[in-house]
């Protein structure tokens, strides 16, 4: 079995926050890792998506060119993917000449099939600037409720999406001039062409999760309608026709294509050009996207569309786990307000590790999860390690104290072995949950095998029956020792460094495989030092106050405008508020 494993394309035009890592990043590291263990050949693909108008944005406000704006975030992004040990095959950058060739003949094959059409459009124009305006080049006052500052596409007060040249009093992002409505034609991709051949894929995927399968199968029961591909700006992959000068391939469109370049790309930098086919040309291949929520149309929907449109037989995606939002505090992560946690920044404060284990805990798999930093305080000092940690140093202390550092197989009494079969069924459900993506669960699971750890340390006491039994002691430690090699690979997808640590404290090799627990095993403790330190409570205060203090909270905060006068309770109490059924509308 092959395994070709994405993550989202991160976005070049700023930092990476604790949210896009638990979305797509965190959990297919942690599945990637999971299937090594396993022996499986699986490649893992990234990279930067580095085309769209914010960055072209961006670009003329600095007075830079979008090169140089996409080259500083992919290299902050990369960095900040090393410092949290989320480790790709290939990290790569839609701006480079292999993927606007592949892009490019995306393209021409589906337009060349039928399945890319022109349309005329309307949109505006900068006659100041002598260029079309895409959404976000416009500004003006929102056509619903009238807030003022709202966007070419979407107002951020009442939320609502919009024909760009419906907004009142538009003006130019970069001359701010008001701009006239003009003609211009683009190409869009006919997605109802492929509605029967999507409806019979999507059927057999029983086994995605529900919120991903559910919402594709009732955007088919709908109808599909078609998309826009191309766009007039200067920064993206240029339209491969004649006649389209200034016209550009929709990021939304080419970004994906990005994971069949990165992987070229890959296998051009081990010196085997044709081994991205070994994968991507086999429909055997288990191609599985990581993505959050916000992404699941252009995964489930639109790319495979266009794979399926496609002369080569490209393989499907075969999974689609996409995850929920991540908060801050108990509110939605804001870029723009500067709510939310830089990775880079948190690294330098605190072990990343204690990240991957947090969010590991807190992953918004099935529902929206909230980061807290008294929260995440308290899963390092109360898990990590009075749990864990107090576990290894207990055991470890006995060890060399009485026993020289060395530990041999002893025979074991029922209660042992009970205790011993109770956290290996733990174990085995933990392997099974990696598998089906469940990192959630597996992180309390593994903690869990320690805390049965602990349970049977107190309850034998071998700190008091040293000198009565120390057969008994040698059990005790022994079974408790094999309850932290437990746990050393439960965990080690998760905290891969922290877990190599205690292995080397127990004597064991650095772990390579999943291991199967056996009972004939010598322990020699190498040096012994603590696994974990505890978070202060000054520490978690001084974050909080940063981060409130740098939010511009209410700087920030758009003055919404209610559509119509509010009413009293009394009047929206005489309201005749019933509810219907659609039967046909046309």
């Amino acid at each position: 079995m092959k395994y070709l494993v994405t993550s989202a394309l991160p976005y070049a035009n700023g930092r990476l926050h604790i949210g896009h890592i638990a979305g797509a990043y965190l959990p297919a590291d942690i599945f990637v890792r999971w299937l090594r263990l396993h022996k499986e050949d699986v490649v893992y693909i990234c990279g930067t998506d580095e085309h769209g108008t914010p960055i072209s944005i961006a670009a003329d406000q600095e007075g830079v060119s979008p090169q140089e704006i996409v080259q500083r975030y992919h290299e902050s992004i990369k960095n900040a993917f090393a410092a949290l040990e989320i480790e790709f095959d290939n990290f790569s950058g839609t701006a480079r000449p292999g993927h606007y060739k592949l892009s490019q003949e995306f393209f021409l094959t589906l337009y060349k099939n039928g399945h890319i059409l022109p349309r005329k459009t309307k949109q505006f124009y900068c006659e100041t600037d002598h260029r079309f305006l895409p959404d976000r080049y416009v500004e003006g006052i929102c056509p619903r409720c009238h807030a003022s500052g709202a966007r070419g596409d979407q107002c951020d007060a009442c939320g609502q999406i919009y024909e760009t040249t419906s907004l009142i009093e538009p003006r130019c992002k970069i001359c701010g001039n008001t701009p006239v409505i003009k003609e211009s034609t683009h190409w869009y991709l006919q997605l109802n062409d492929f509605k029967d051949q999507l409806a019979d894929w999507i059927s057999k995927k029983d086994y995605w999760k529900e919120n991903v399968r559910n919402f594709m199968l009732n955007l088919l029961e709908q109808g599909l309608v078609e998309r826009p591909i191309t766009r007039d700006l200067n920064w993206g992959v240029p339209v491969p026709l004649e006649g389209t000068e200034g016209k550009v391939l929709y990021v939304w469109f080419e970004a994906p294509i990005g994971y069949i370049s990165s992987t070229q790309e890959w296998a051009d930098k081990i010196g085997e050009p044709n081994r991205w086919k070994d994968y991507w040309l086999d429909p055997e291949t288990r191609l599985i996207h990581f993505i959050g929520k916000d992404n699941i149309i252009f995964h489930a929907l639109i790319w495979p569309a266009m794979l399926m449109g496609q002369d080569k037989a490209y393989c499907l995606p075969y999974d689609i786990p996409a995850n929920e939002f991540m908060n801050l505090e108990g509110q939605k992560i804001s870029t723009s307000r500067n709510w939310a946690i830089w990775v880079d920044e948190f690294v330098e404060k605190f072990p990343a590790e204690y990240l991957r284990y947090y969010l590991a805990c807190i992953a918004p798999e099935k529902n929206d999860s909230d980061f807290s930093f008294y929260e995440f305080q308290q899963k390092i000092n109360r898990e990590l390690n009075d749990v864990l940690g107090n576990l290894a140093n207990r055991v470890f202390t006995l060890i060399n104290k009485h026993f020289n550092g060395l530990l041999e197989p002893i025979e074991l009494c029922d209660s042992s072995l009970k205790t011993l079969e109770e956290a290996q069924e733990l174990y085995k459900q933990i392997d099974e949950g990696y598998k089906n993506y469940q990192v959630k669960w597996n992180t309390k699971q593994a903690m869990d095998i320690a805390r049965l750890g602990n349970r049977y340390f107190d309850e034998r006491k071998p700190w008091s029956e040293i000198k009565k039994d120390p057969n008994s002691v040698q059990e005790t430690l022994y079974v408790c020792l094999t309850l932290l090699r437990m746990v050393s690979v439960a965990l080690y997808p998760v905290m891969p460094e922290s877990m190599n640590k205690l292995r080397k404290m127990m004597g064991l090799p650095e772990l390579s495989v999943w291991e199967e627990i056996d009972l004939k095993s010598n322990y020699n403790l190498n040096k012994i030092e603590p696994l974990f330190f505890k978070l202060e409570d000054s520490v978690i205060e001084e974050e909080v106050k940063k981060l409130k203090q740098n939010a511009k909270l209410n700087s920030s905060k758009i003055n919404q405008i209610p559509i119509k006068e509010l009413i009293s309770y009394d009047d929206f109490a005489k309201i005749d508020i019933r509810v219907a059924t659609i039967l046909s509308a046309e």
